[in-house]
């Protein structure tokens, strides 16, 4: 393993390619753990196995053992014998220790392991820039919030995780810290590679390391001993314990999440106590730990949020230290190197697909590098290492998902993202509203969000942040929360504008977030009318006391001025069902929102939400706009789609934790409320993009029944021109899976198709009569499964266009086996597939082998003149056979007349070749052209181009050769038909 020493540092702004560089020696295997530094690479702690000095921390733990005496009781000349077995015994507890610590700090929460592959925090870790600071520093109010402040602002003072302990600038020994930070910087995950760095040997300062969580601590108030304390979580440690406090060992308590505990370190609220026996009171415990009074030699650090800093005097605190997060990027390009590079990505399995996986992995890494480098409002949300998380997560949503049906939804990506910042956690511990942080931010950030979505807004003014967050502070308590809001959580969900002019405006880190947001508010019924929420508020008091008028006026006046109370009194005459009838008015509101959100005109012909997450991340290839430039409207279409997911059984339960209750009856009647709108809207003709939105919504509501209704009626299904990933083939497929009824047609025209493509889409191909597959990247491979499709018993496709792909003469081949054995297919195009003579001769062999097909088209194949003839010889035998198109190949004009001879009449088939019969325009120039129409808007605009621009020399070539007015008039009118065609093709009206 290469020393972190030699790697470069911090500022040196090295390049990406030497980040991979960086990234190839880490992963190399290795004996030994690496070298600390206080470089920038030094903060990547690893390790590859246990020490080789694995019995030294214990033989010093041994040797302070040694100082100590038997007790009174014990005979003297065993004394000796008893203490070595006490050491032995105490060796072996701390070793159980470690294991024990290592199994529980190294277990990945369910969302690692559910999103995508992670790595372990005793492998390779990343960790965030710590600060020293003051709490001077943490108390003056806060510079002005800007993007030059928050992101790579100097940070001349920054400290090693295994530097928190190193004595102060005085020379004094610290042993007390306190390590805070904003939610969602890393302290937890910081914490957690602190403690497994023990367990393996690399925080060899310390003997001992005793884990606990406030959390836990709060949830008791009966008194308990130290003693109790420490042997009821490490039941192992029950022999080291006594010894604590009498003996040299060198232990760290670690103390996280102490805003959850109310702390009074005044001697009349906490009295002394020195020992670790005596039962006191949890916050008492820690109280006298911090004081030094209890385990004086103990060294302690506590992690907690910023308002909480100023809990602890600080006479207690030795060192203050701010973990900042990732504000270096190139410590998030690091992260992103690190996680999008790890084994497994590719979750379909494949070996086989290794090195492409890799190379798409590779990609991804770039294009994201790239966006960093150019577009820093993503680089201003990453500077928290939890959104680096959501980044590498959503990444391997979009594009390594290739299930049927996918495991995850965008909106359960987004609330398990939620959960693990926020769990259950309450805004302020001492507030007897107890309100849960996610509660608050629904009610306030919400509110904010909402309001840019419904006027198309993402840059806020500090004007509009206080109309959402102090429009109602009429209380001290809801002062206090706002001010712990601001310093905890607030730039977790908004950060200042990058855009040029923009400085001090704000908008949300992760773009898809205010989306989220708005529809959490909308969704959990914040949105509600004056008269909703006196609804709300009275019908929950009467269905617990009755018609209580004192009861229900106290309700009412808190929300509505004394003036209007006198005009109440005749409401309480028809008491409970006025006020349950408002308020369950509230529902239809929210499915109406869902509806019309869902189905705006305005945003008919933008990219769909998967394509719009994906930019927003990547960044958009090519150059980008200039400033001056007007910018184009602000797209919402996420809002409705995460309305329907948040109402799914899995996503409600995730909220229930969050303090976000969404009740069964509420989902179930808002369900019922919007179903008539949305099928009715879903009727009308809906563009690409937009229908593929509306499956994506269909899959994040997560509601089979609702969906197998909305989808009945869906006959035709058009989504040419979006690019059909992994991932949107499998929703098309769980989409489509909840019925079973036919499709009439389905058009996948120029969709990126490939060969994965079709086996996620092979249920709901064979139920589609009309199938259009032009414009794809259909090669061979991709034939074989085409032919098993054909070949399939349940299989009812009619029509297949497989114009413009990659056939050649091995997919011929395997078309040609599915020709011979089908019997459902009646028109087949493969109109310019690079078939060749070849492919087109055994798709002759095998033609004499069907009895259904009516219509093939071998259009634009370089066929020649013998394998034409040849074909159409076949063609004219066929019993059911009655067009082949022949027109843009290698023809003479013998082999043309020859073909223009196979009359219908006379032989039953009709064989379309070109618009000219030598100096005569063809019979069949109107078919032809009809074709050529009918696929303009599908085919690729240059490719038409050429093919009318063919057309059109043939036809003046053949028009300078005929000295017949009529016949010149024949084709000037088809030529200007062709020229018609070439300038709406230029004018981009096709």
């Amino acid at each position: 393993m290469q020393c972190p020493r030699c790697l470069p540092q911090a500022g040196s702004g090295w390049s990406w390619s030497q980040a991979r560089e960086i990234m190839r020696v880490l992963l190399l295997p290795s004996s030994a753990p690496g070298a600390g530094s206080s470089s920038m690479l030094g903060r990547i702690l690893h390790t590859t196995g246990r020490p080789c000095t694995k019995a030294s921390p214990l033989r010093s733990f041994a040797r302070y053992q040694g100082g100590f005496q038997e007790k009174a009781s014990q005979p003297g000349s065993t004394r000796h014998g008893q203490m070595a077995l006490r050491n032995v015994a105490s060796s072996d507890a701390i070793q159980k220790h470690r294991k024990s610590l290592s199994d529980w700090f190294s277990h990945q929460p369910s969302e690692e392991r559910q999103f995508g592959p992670s790595f372990s925090l005793d492998t390779v870790h990343v960790d965030p820039v710590i600060r020293e600071s003051s709490l001077e520093e943490i108390l003056k109010p806060s510079p002005e919030l800007t993007i030059v402040n928050q992101l790579q602002s100097p940070c001349s003072r920054t400290i090693g995780l295994q530097n928190l302990f190193d004595a102060d600038a005085c020379g004094q020994r610290v042993k007390n810290v306190v390590l805070y930070g904003m939610v969602g910087t890393g302290k937890s995950t910081l914490i957690k590679k602190m403690v497994v760095d023990w367990c393996h040997g690399r925080l060899p300062r310390f003997e001992l390391v005793l884990p606990f969580s406030c959390e836990d601590l709060s949830q008791s108030h009966a008194p308990v001993s130290l003693q109790r304390l420490i042997t009821k979580k490490y039941l192992h440690l029950k022999d080291v314990v006594p010894l604590l406090g009498s003996t040299n060992l060198r232990v760290l308590v670690v103390l996280t999440g102490l805003e959850r505990l109310n702390l009074d370190f005044r001697l009349a609220g906490t009295e002394l106590c020195c020992d670790p026996h005596e039962p006191v009171p949890p916050s008492a415990i820690v109280v006298n730990l911090l004081r030094k009074y209890m385990l004086p030699e103990a060294s302690i650090v506590v992690t907690t949020r910023p308002s909480a800093v100023g809990h602890i005097p600080s006479k207690y605190v030795g060192r203050y230290a701010e973990v900042c997060g990732f504000s270096d990027t190139n410590l998030q390009k690091l992260y992103f190197q690190m996680r999008l590079s790890q084994p497994g990505c590719d979750s379909s399995g494949n070996s086989g697909h290794a090195e492409s996986n890799l190379a798409e992995q590779d990609n991804l890494v770039e294009m994201l590098s790239r966006n960093l480098e150019r577009h820093n409002q993503i680089a201003a949300a990453c500077f928290l290492p939890s959104y680096c998380w959501l980044v590498c997560t959503t990444l391997n949503f979009l594009y390594f998902t290739k299930s049927v049906p996918p495991p995850q939804t965008l909106t359960g990506i987004y609330t398990s993202f939620l959960r693990l910042n926020f769990s259950g956690e309450v805004l302020d511990s001492t507030d007897p509203t107890n309100i849960s942080m996610m509660k608050y931010v629904a009610k306030t950030v919400g509110k904010l969000a909402h309001a840019g979505v419904m006027s198309r807004q993402t840059c806020f003014s500090e004007e509009d942040l206080r109309k959402c967050f102090e429009v109602e502070m009429r209380t001290e308590s809801e002062l206090n929360l706002l001010n712990i809001f601001r310093s905890d959580v607030f730039r977790f969900f908004l950060t200042p504008c990058v855009q040029p002019g923009k400085e001090h405006t704000f908008v949300f880190t992760i773009p898809a977030m205010q989306e989220y947001l708005a529809a959490l508010y909308v969704v959990l019924g914040e949105k509600k009318t004056l008269a909703q929420r006196v609804g709300k508020e009275v019908s929950e008091v009467i269905s617990k006391v009755g018609e209580d008028v004192a009861l229900v006026l106290s309700v009412v006046s808190k929300i509505l001025p004394l003036r209007i109370l006198p005009l109440l009194f005749s409401l309480l005459k028809i008491f409970p069902r006025f006020f349950s009838r408002l308020s369950g008015k509230d529902r239809d509101t929210i499915a109406h929102t869902v509806a019309v959100e869902m189905f705006k005109e305005e945003d008919s012909f933008n990219d769909d939400v998967l394509d719009q997450i994906n930019s927003s991340i990547l960044g958009m290839e090519g150059p980008l706009s200039h400033p001056d430039e007007a910018p184009d409207d602000e797209v919402f279409e996420l809002f409705p789609i995460f309305m329907g997911g948040l109402l799914s059984r899995r996503n409600r339960a995730i909220l229930e934790q969050l303090g976000c209750s969404i009740q069964n009856l509420a989902a179930f009647e808002i369900a019922n409320a919007m179903k008539k709108t949305v099928i009715r809207n879903s009727h009308k003709w809906l563009p690409s993009s937009e229908l593929m939105d509306y499956f994506v919504f269909l899959h994040e509501f997560q509601n089979d029944r609702f969906t197998a209704e909305a989808i009945r009626s869906l006959k035709a299904i058009n989504l040419s021109s979006v690019k059909m990933t992994p991932l949107k083939c499998s929703i098309l497929a769980s989409v489509m899976g909840t019925t079973s009824h036919e499709v009439e047609e389905l058009n996948l025209a120029s969709c990126h198709l490939d060969l994965n493509s079709l086996r996620i889409l092979f249920p709901v191909l064979l139920r589609c009569r009309t199938l259009h597959l032009q414009l794809n990247s259909l090669g061979p491979e991709a034939c074989k499964e085409i032919r098993d499709l054909l070949l399939h018993d349940k299989c009812v496709v009619s029509t297949l266009r497989l114009s413009d792909n990659p056939v050649t003469e091995q997919g011929a081949k395997y078309l040609a086996e599915a020709i011979a054995g089908n019997r459902s297919l009646t028109h087949l195009s493969l109109l310019h597939t690079s078939l060749g003579n070849q492919g087109v001769e055994v798709i002759t062999r095998h033609l004499a082998q069907n009895q259904h097909l009516k219509e093939l088209n071998v259009g634009y194949n370089s066929v020649t003149d013998e394998a034409a003839l040849a074909l159409a010889e076949v063609a004219k035998r066929h019993a059911t056979l009655k067009e082949v198109h022949l027109y843009f190949n290698d023809i003479s004009e013998e082999g043309k007349q020859a073909l223009h001879a196979l009359r219908r009449d006379r032989d039953g088939v009709q064989v379309l070749v070109f618009l000219t019969a030598g100096t005569d325009v063809s019979d069949d120039w109107a078919l032809i052209l009809s074709v050529v129409q009918k696929n303009l808007p599908i085919w690729d605009r240059e490719r038409v181009q050429q093919h009318l621009a063919r057309l059109l020399q043939d036809l003046e070539c053949s028009r300078r050769q005929t000295g017949n007015p009529w016949k010149k008039a024949k084709f000037l009118r088809v030529e200007s038909q062709v020229k018609k065609m070439l300038v709406k093709i230029q004018q981009g009206t096709h």
